[in-house]
């Protein structure tokens, strides 16, 4: 599974800096930078949240989801009926 963080293009729609929205939701550059690259495990939501009040973006906004062909559908549990 691979998830696409796509913060950057969100900061070039909304025509800000990486600086500004680190100011404004209390994280270090250098967190956004790492979430930008796509170089984290997670996020906690109420910086997600955060991310998204000041970007007037939805989550879904910022984070895709693209299947892998290498991962199986085996591990997955079926769908709910």
């Amino acid at each position: 599974m691979a998830i696409i963080v796509n913060l950057d293009v969100m900061l070039a729609k909304r025509k800000m800096r990486s600086r500004e929205l680190a100011e404004r939701i209390n994280l270090t550059e250098q967190n956004v930078s790492l979430l930008k690259s796509g170089k984290v495990r997670g996020i906690r939501f109420d910086t997600l949240s955060k991310i998204c009040a000041v970007l007037d973006c939805q989550p879904g906004e910022i984070l895709e989801h693209r299947p892998d062909p290498d991962d199986t559908q085996d591990n997955c549990p079926p769908p709910p009926r």
